[in-house]
């Protein structure tokens, strides 16, 4: 068994999604997306056996194009985070009345097939093919199934389509002139390039317009805020927990090892840019009235340290950055959930019109709270691990730059159990807030449960990915 299994798997079940039907929908797309997690599981013990998970088949005569994914640590652990999340949002949705389901759902499992073709691609060629998929079925998703008005959400779409497609045509750009020097799309062969340092800085600057876009870095994050608002709750998550991440592992995997003489010429200033994203989402997030508004400006400021991390060169930075997009990624799905429970039972995620729910649900408060702490990283979850490996390897390059990132655990903390106050405590709303159901009470269980679990043990996934990053190191300082 190899790693195409798994996107065979997430295809047909996208196709069979579409045909099973409305009322199966949600239900056929939640089995396959399980058997993709259970397939990641069963990748993962091979892995761990010595057996050979990657492929490799040309594809392509002229140009030459392989039909070749990766089978490393890396791209494992980042196969098993959206093969986890992915059911876990698809659960979520079971609680709301979604129209023409069976198209919502195949769009879910198509994504899902995208986004991990993305991960696992070891052709550049084949990979732009992924990060381009991943796209269609998100704009879709946000355009029809999407809140508010339907002017303003088409407009908010179509600007993060552009912004996102107009990104990548650089990176494709960037592809091509490296395939008139290696003759291949590999990644391995890419690498092994002799570029000279101003080819570096705009092979450089052509991935960074791409992956900054999709991070997203700030100023290239104007479109996120209100395609995260106006996207229904699936999307939302789709979007922050899993979508995000292709930009920032993507940095790790493509980027930093095909230039790695103009990221260390560069390192002060993309790594000031994503502490800059760390102040300036925090400050603004601090005057949100919105809760989706407030947590898409944090998740600004999250992925910014992450992206602080990553450009860190540092191998505590790498592993850091991993670590905390996996953790990011449970966090914020939770942070979304619980803001779309809120949304089904009072119709309205304004902080204003909310308060003292923690007096009718004390399990939904309490939970709540969890995810609250675990985002501003209280010791004992997944993303106190995460920060605390970013600063560390900031600091290796600088102390102040660890101080300067800090700070989003600070800002954090403040804008964070400020926006719970509002809401949870206070005086209580005049209208009931049920309790949680099943399907609401499992998913974030499920939830709480992998942040304390990893955030008590993360050996295994360090374990996992230090090898394929020290491998990229190399090729950073050779």
């Amino acid at each position: 068994m190899d790693v195409t299994y798994i996107l065979i798997l997430l295809l047909a079940g996208s196709i069979i999604t579409y045909f099973s039907g409305d009322k199966l929908a949600a239900r056929v797309a939640l089995f396959f997306s399980v058997a993709a997690l259970a397939g990641s599981v069963m990748l993962l013990s091979q892995f761990n056996a010595g057996e050979a998970i990657g492929y490799s088949k040309l594809w392509v005569a002229k140009p030459q194009i392989y039909l070749a994914f990766q089978g490393d640590g890396f791209s494992l652990a980042m196969l098993l985070f959206t093969t986890a999340l992915v059911p876990l949002i698809i659960y979520s949705s079971f609680g709301s009345i979604i129209q023409n389901a069976r198209s919502f759902y195949a769009l879910v499992v198509f994504m899902a097939f995208a986004m991990a073709g993305t991960f696992l691609a070891a052709d550049g060629f084949l990979y732009y093919i992924f990060w381009e998929l991943a796209l269609i079925p998100i704009y879709f998703i946000a355009l029809v199934w999407g809140h508010g008005d339907a002017e303003q959400r088409k407009k908010a779409v179509i600007k993060f389509f552009i912004y996102t497609f107009a990104g990548s045509l650089f990176m494709l750009v960037a592809f091509a002139y490296l395939y008139q020097k290696a003759g291949s799309f590999l990644i391995g062969d890419l690498m092994g390039i002799q570029l000279t340092h101003t080819e570096q800085l705009w092979i450089y600057g052509a991935f960074f317009l791409a992956y900054a876009i999709k991070i997203p870095l700030i100023p290239f994050h104007t479109w996120q805020v209100a395609v995260y608002q106006k996207a229904p709750a699936v999307g939302t998550m789709l979007l922050s927990g899993i979508m995000l991440k292709m930009g920032l592992y993507s940095v790790i995997r493509w980027q930093l090892p095909i230039a790695p003489s103009a990221a260390k010429e560069l390192l002060y200033i993309v790594v000031g840019l994503g502490i800059a994203g760390v102040i300036y989402g925090s400050i603004v997030a601090l005057r949100q009235k919105n809760i989706k508004r407030l947590l898409a400006y944090s998740s600004l400021a999250h992925v910014g340290l992450i992206a602080a991390g990553a450009y860190s060169l540092t191998l505590d930075g790498l592993r850091g950055a991993v670590l905390q997009m996996m953790a990011h990624g449970f966090v914020i799905v939770g942070l979304f959930f619980a803001a779309e429970i809120i949304y089904r039972r009072y119709a309205t995620n304004e902080i204003a019109n909310l308060g003292g729910i923690r007096t009718m649900t004390p399990k939904f408060s309490s939970m709540f709270m969890i995810l609250v702490l675990a985002s501003v990283a209280l010791p004992s979850t997944f993303n106190f691990v995460g920060e605390f490996m970013v600063l560390y390897g900031l600091s290796q390059v600088d102390i102040w730059l660890a101080i300067l990132g800090g700070l989003t655990i600070i800002l954090g903390a403040y804008y964070m159990l400020k926006m719970y106050q509002h809401t949870m405590l206070g005086e209580t709303n005049t209208k009931p807030f049920a309790d949680l159901n099943i399907h609401e009470t499992a998913v974030m269980v499920i939830i709480v449960g992998v942040l304390f679990f990893f955030g008590l043990y993360p050996k295994p996934i360090s374990d996992l990915i230090t090898p394929s990053l020290q491998q990229i190191l190399v090729f950073i300082n050779r």
